[in-house]
């Protein structure tokens, strides 16, 4: 988030049957009109997970300029524009630059709209809805490459101070029980200052990579405490799922 964002927590008591969002984070100016504010991948006690902006109707900022200038104020990590509500044609910002594809971003955009089909430059995402998950099925090839960095233990994870020296984006994970196929993960952008960005909370694109990398089903707690599930298919694909929450509507 950006400096000057401040932890309140999400009103979420107008959604029949949705838990309590306790540590959702929104900007500290009120949310913009046509815009929700989702958590993607909340824990099983629906705290944590990763903001995401959604724009309902991207008429208003039509060229990749005035989303930029958007996406930065807005301060996710990511936000999506849905260019086409029925079609699920949707495009992705950081605020730095336009993503192909993103994972966390895909699986909210897929639980606002509640479509089976969206639509992507690099082609076209399937999702489904099973219970207090939403899914989504891509391509590990179209997520922007990242270091899959493994770890001893759970704890050094846990205990790492930020991003470790390098640069480009790091998934770094642990087995927390292998057999379970249970994994402890953090991810780190390492995409420079000006990105505003030092650590994503929940990043489904790179859970995905780490799942066809290593060619199993994942549970992964990531960050504070967020979920992500995973299952690779025999065609290369793989399946991400999660918990999604309404945090705020503008």
């Amino acid at each position: 988030m950006l400096a000057g964002t401040a932890p309140r927590p999400c009103p979420l008591s107008s959604r029949p049957g949705a838990r309590q969002c306790l540590n959702a984070l929104v900007n500290d100016y009120d949310v913009p009109r046509g815009i929700d504010v989702l958590r993607v991948f909340c824990g099983p006690d629906g705290r944590y997970g990763n903001a995401l902006g959604v724009v309902r109707d991207a008429s208003g900022h039509p060229d990749e300029a005035s989303r930029q200038r958007l996406t930065r104020q807005l301060g996710f990590s990511e936000t999506v524009f849905v260019d086409d509500p029925e079609r699920g044609r949707v495009d992705i910002h950081t605020p730095g630059l336009r993503l192909p594809f993103a994972g966390h971003p895909l699986v909210g955009a897929a639980w606002l709209l509640d479509l089976e089909i969206l639509e992507l430059a690099v082609g076209d995402v399937f999702a489904r809805q099973d219970g207090e998950f939403t899914w989504i099925t891509a391509r590990p090839e179209w997520a922007p490459p990242r270091t899959l960095q493994q770890y001893a233990s759970a704890a050094e994870i846990e205990a790492l101070p930020g991003p470790p020296p390098g640069e480009g984006r790091l998934y770094a994970w642990a087995w927390e029980d292998e057999a379970a196929g249970r994994v402890r993960a953090r991810a780190f952008p390492r995409l420079g200052e000006e990105s505003g960005i030092v650590e994503d909370e929940a990043t489904g694109a790179a859970a995905m990579l780490l799942s066809a990398h290593l060619g199993r089903a994942l549970n992964i707690t990531q960050g504070r405490g967020s979920q992500i599930l995973t299952a690779p298919a025999p065609d290369g694909t793989v399946e991400v799922g999660g918990r999604v929450l309404m945090a705020a509507r503008g």
